[in-house]
Formats: C-alpha cells, structure tokens, sequence
C-alpha cells in the first residue's frame, strides 16, 4: 500500500490468521509531549487489519473497505516501535470482522482495535 510505505509500515507476518506489522517511532509521527498521534496508530492498525480482512476474502471477491472503526487507547508510546496485530473474528460473505491490538517492544498493550470491512 503507497500510503503505508510512505508511513513506513514494515510487515513481519502475514497470513489470513495472523497478520503483524510495525510503526518506528519518529518525532514527525508525534503530537506534544513526545507521543505517537493517535492516527499514526490507527493508520498502523487499519492497514493491519486491511491485509488481514484481503486474505480471508471468500472466494471470487476482490477487496474490502473500511466501513467502521473502534479505537481504545491505553498508553502512549513514546520510543521504540508500535507492534500491531491483527487476527480476524468473523469472515463472512458481506463483511469480515478484525480485531487488532497495538503494543510497545516491552508487550504492554497500546491500543485496541475492532474494525469491520466490507467485502467488494
């Protein structure tokens, strides 16, 4: 995905059960206070989830859209990288359900995330 690229996402897994990618923290990526914003993550998280909903696309269709998103932040992430992972809850013909969780190189939950995608 450009987008994910030029935020420099980098994948580590990837798979239709499991997908993982991360986000370097950058001090451009930053609101005050040295934090990553909170759309930095969830742009991590919505491409995260993006790939996981493509790969378990029911036979014959061709993509999915974002049509909702639920964010919890729990703490800020102020240095190393943003891990998230995304593993699907529900694939079916119309919609494919992901949940995605955000942590810090120490584990500690950053964020949570439920997104659904319409199936195309």
């Amino acid at each position: 995905m450009p987008f994910t690229a030029g935020l420099g996402v980098q994948v580590l897994d990837c798979g239709p059960e499991l997908v993982r990618s991360r986000l370097e923290w950058r001090e451009n990526l930053c609101t005050l206070g040295d934090a990553m914003h909170g759309g930095a993550l969830m742009s991590l998280a919505d491409a995260t989830a993006a790939v996981c909903a493509y790969l378990n696309l029911p036979a014959g269709k061709q993509g999915t859209t974002t049509v909702e998103s639920k964010t919890n932040f729990v703490r800020a992430l102020r240095s190393g990288h943003a891990t998230a992972t995304a593993t699907p809850l529900h694939a079916g013909r119309s919609f494919i359900v992901v949940e995605t969780e955000i942590r810090d190189d120490a584990g500690k939950l950053v964020a949570k995330v439920t997104q659904t995608q319409a199936v195309l």
